[in-house]
């Protein structure tokens, strides 16, 4: 059993065997905010009945969805797939939390833009997703946005963590295997570790349930502080592999985009701008560089 279980939960995370859900269950455990996390086996968002059962079943301070249809490149082969969880799922869970008149927190993606930018994009900024995956979140937010109506639908980008597969663990892989990695160097955004983006908000939530009268409802952008390309983030990388382990890699070379096809586009800009998150809860996530450099040393401590 849970640690929470017995405690009335007052926070329900949905996708919690997620790389941000897990990491959001530990950080509400730290915060002494009793939250009770599910996964897609135990409530799957895309069936209408699964999700009123599950938020009917308690009276809940807050819902988290961090469920998602997350495999960027596979999502053009199947869009169905995609859009029944990041367009439907959503609307389901939204729809739920309005009949129960609780607060949702939505988690969504940079993806939604077009990367055409060269400043930082915010909130109010068009989307124009260019992938499956961008559309059917772009879509997800727009239900959320209709059926919801105290709902905060954060956008966050390039996650990472010590535990799962992303960027980080990937390109680490390689380094102990490949003498020479070819990164694209035309792709920039903000790296984003879970656990400060689980901080983060635990932070929004403690405002949701202390003074629900107070809060801003609306949409905000939460990354990693600064923003890199992918081939300078595949560097620091492995530099703090390096300090810890000894990696075959010598060199990482940087290439365009259109060298390294994929099935879906990535949006070549991708850098969000987080103030208006900092304006209205005081919110700032370290730069990315701390947390890149605390979640190594997390990945490479022994647990007990």
């Amino acid at each position: 059993m849970e640690p929470s279980a017995d405690l009335h939960p007052r926070v329900l995370v949905l996708g919690s065997g997620g790389m941000l859900g897990r990491d959001l269950l530990r950080r509400f455990r730290d915060s002494g905010i009793p939250v009770l996390g599910l996964g897609s086996g135990e409530c799957d968002i895309t069936r209408r009945d699964r999700v009123a059962a599950c938020v009917e079943s308690r009276p809940w301070g807050a819902v988290i969805n961090c469920a998602a249809y997350t495999a960027v490149d596979r999502a053009e082969a199947e869009p169905g797939a995609a859009f029944r969880v990041n367009r439907d799922g959503a609307a389901h869970v939204a729809e739920a939390c309005r009949r129960e008149n609780v607060p949702l927190i939505h988690l969504s993606t940079d993806y939604v833009f077009d990367g055409q930018s060269r400043v930082p994009y915010r909130e109010e900024d068009p989307a124009r997703p260019v992938s499956v995956y961008g559309r059917s979140k772009w879509e997800g937010e727009e239900a959320v946005r209709d059926r919801s109506g105290k709902h905060l639908v954060v956008r966050t980008a390039w996650l990472y963590a010590a535990h799962g597969q992303n960027f980080v663990t990937s390109v680490l892989h390689l380094a102990r295997r490949r003498k020479e990695l070819r990164v694209v160097d035309d792709q920039f955004g903000c790296p984003t570790w879970t656990e400060d983006l689980a901080e983060g908000l635990v932070s929004m939530v403690r405002k949701v349930l202390e003074s629900p009268k107070g809060v801003p409802w609306g949409t905000y952008h939460l990354c990693g502080g600064g923003f890199t390309s992918r081939h300078a983030f595949a560097r620091a990388i492995v530099e703090e592999g390096y300090r810890r382990e000894h990696l075959v890699v010598g060199r990482i070379l940087p290439v365009p985009t259109d060298h390294y096809p994929t099935a879906a586009r990535r949006p070549p800009w991708a850098v969000l701008d987080c103030q208006k998150a900092n304006n209205a809860f005081g919110i700032a996530l370290p730069p990315w560089q701390t947390g890149l450099a605390r979640m190594m040393e997390e990945l490479y401590t022994p647990t007990a």
